[in-house]
């Protein structure tokens, strides 16, 4: 069911701020790292749960010259929304919009013959060579063409190919297992590897426009591997690819990404009161009560349950009990902040606030899975959305076919001048 937008003086049970002022400055800094490579932004997942549209424009704005997607009818919804430049696509299927990919002038990922041969029927029926990257598996094992008699044959194929004028080999790629381990031996493995691959085949005559292995802790930290581009996923949005490479201030990213909700309700309760499902939290002594009106369905995770930190006027609390669909509930102490204060889950930390990194603790997860599982009944509010402003604009999303995520209603527009609270 599609929501509709918010009403402009309506306070809103939650939102998701995303600063794009914030994700321009990641891309700069990220830029700076591979001067003398192009960077692309992965703005798979609707941009890690940011928004892809949005986030895909403020990174082009930055510098960014290719934007990448999982789907191909991720990217060709980023086309249709008007979205210029080069894109790329690499988690291919059978019988796949291959056609419809190459009349809108995407990338398109090939690990094997079966895609190579979809891929050039496609290119036969559009009239138009389709642009080809092949991608090598040099250690991780997921898609990826196999070293050996394997890559040879997709690459004499794909020559033939192109020189029957049904392809143009764009690139060559592959992508890091452990990037996000520093000193993990399968990176130097997996360099070794990706360059006697590419020697194999550009000896036999391939001249790929680009070819790129480095994702975001790569870029971050692997200079030798950033070639010709750069993937960047996670650290646009301002979030370490992990704790071991330091925060994201060490980095020198910033979050991108603000959650938040409005305290629903608070009241005093005895000592001894149950709370919650199952009553695994039970007041130790009176106490005041706080509910946070988000939960599993927004994307907050069950598994931080007793654990999932909230700043509420000023100070820290933890998601006492479980965490239920639609809500969950803090112990305030002897606190009672008035209903409809604001109860900050996450943001980039520097106004006390937990990050996204500590949900992941708290849930036994990842940072990334944090921000991108953020659900649609949470509206996303852009704040400096266009280099120098000072407007918020809140757009209520809803997931349509592609995968992706659409404007539900008319956006909300109001003069912030500022992040509002964090």
């Amino acid at each position: 069911m599609n929501e509709t937008a918010p009403s402009p003086t309506a306070p809103l049970r939650a939102r998701a701020e995303i600063d794009l002022a914030a994700l321009r400055a990641n891309v700069r800094t990220l830029r700076a790292l591979a001067p003398g490579a192009a960077l692309m932004a992965v703005v798979k997942s609707d941009a890690y749960g940011h928004g892809a549209v949005r986030c895909a424009r403020a990174a082009l704005d930055a510098g960014a010259t290719w934007l990448g997607t999982a789907t191909p009818e991720e990217a060709l919804a980023l086309r249709a929304a008007g979205l210029p430049g080069r894109i790329m696509c690499w988690l291919w299927t059978p019988g796949g919009p291959w056609q419809e990919a190459i009349e809108a002038d995407l990338d398109v990922s090939v690990s094997g013959m079966w895609a190579l041969r979809e891929v050039t029927r496609a290119a036969r029926a559009a009239g138009v060579p389709a642009r080809v990257q092949l991608k090598a598996d040099t250690g991780l094992g997921r898609s990826g063409c196999q070293p050996g008699e394997d890559w040879a044959e997709l690459v004499g194929a794909a020559l033939a190919a192109e020189a029957e004028g049904l392809v143009r080999i764009t690139g060559l790629w592959s992508h890091f297992a452990c990037a996000d381990e520093p000193g993990h031996p399968s990176i130097a493995a997996q360099l070794d590897l990706f360059r006697e691959m590419l020697a194999y085949a550009q000896a036999r005559g391939v001249r790929p426009e680009v070819r790129h292995i480095a994702n975001s802790p790569a870029t971050l930290t692997v200079p030798e591997s950033h070639f010709d581009l750069v993937r960047t996923g996670i650290a646009v949005y301002g979030i370490s690819p992990s704790p071991e490479l330091g925060t994201p201030a060490d980095l020198g990213l910033r979050p991108v990404m603000t959650l938040s909700a409005s305290v629903a309700l608070v009241k005093r309760v005895p000592a001894g009161h149950g709370v919650s499902y199952g009553h695994h939290y039970v007041t130790p002594g009176e106490t005041t009560l706080g509910l946070v009106p988000v939960g599993y369905a927004d994307g907050i995770p069950r598994h931080a349950s007793g654990s999932g930190p909230v700043l509420v006027d000023g100070k820290w609390r933890t998601a006492a009990g479980r965490i239920a669909m639609d809500q969950f509930v803090v112990d305030l102490g002897g606190d009672e902040p008035e209903p409809g204060s604001r109860a900050v889950l996450f943001g980039p930390g520097d106004h006390g606030e937990p990050t996204a990194e500590d949900w992941a603790q708290a849930a036994g997860t990842i940072a990334y899975e944090i921000v991108t599982r953020i659900g649609t009944r949470v509206p996303r509010v852009y704040v400096n959305e266009e280099p120098g402003t000072s407007t918020a604009t809140t757009t209520t999303t809803t997931a349509d076919p592609a995968g992706t995520a659409t404007a539900a209603g008319p956006a909300v527009t109001a003069d912030t001048g500022k992040r509002s609270g964090t």
